[in-house]
């Protein structure tokens, strides 16, 4: 059988199914998945480098919004706007690409730590990272991976190996 998203197994009742992945050093862009729909992939054209982020909303598991910050030769402003403007309730997905860290600031580092994140803090030039988590959470999110960007133990030349997540994301109630 097939699940949404390709996953390995069927979600839970209540549940929405998502899988993810980190770009590929500079030349694959990531993708995300939710509900077997591709909100952000190379082949939509809709990713770039830096912090590719999705939104989705968490009661109906529909596509919100999808937007890429460049965090290498962008401005972290438009980024810090876009975390604040985020609905309670909301879940937000997060894949790197390239480089998703050198403009980041302590301001989104915090906001991106609210939204569940336990890794944002450790975050370095060219390390690959994915992210699961919602605006109004209390707890840190299950759903987050990184890899640190090492000259010796790199996949590519410069460049981690990609990560990819996969799991069901709780549908919010009331």
């Amino acid at each position: 059988p097939r699940y949404k998203c390709g996953i390995s197994k069927a979600c839970p009742e209540k549940h929405f199914a998502f899988k993810m992945s980190s770009g590929a050093a500079n030349v694959v862009g990531p993708k995300i998945c939710v509900e077997d729909n591709v909100l952000m992939s190379g082949v939509k054209n809709n990713v770039g480098r830096g912090i590719n982020v999705a939104l989705v909303n968490g009661k109906t598991g529909e596509p919100l919004d999808s937007k890429f910050f460049d965090m290498w030769g962008g401005d972290v402003a438009p980024f810090i706007e876009f975390l604040k403007s985020i609905q309670d309730g909301t879940i937000v997905l997060m894949a790197t690409y390239d480089d998703g860290a050198t403009k980041l600031n302590e301001e989104a580092r915090k906001l991106i730590a609210e939204l569940g994140s336990t890794s944002i803090t450790n975050l370095g030039f060219r390390d690959n990272w994915v992210f699961c988590g919602g605006k109004g959470i209390k707890t840190k999110s299950p759903f987050e991976q990184h890899i640190k960007n090492n000259k010796d133990t790199n996949k590519y030349e410069g460049w981690p190996e990609v990560v990819e997540m996969e799991g069901c994301i709780p549908q919010k109630q009331d």
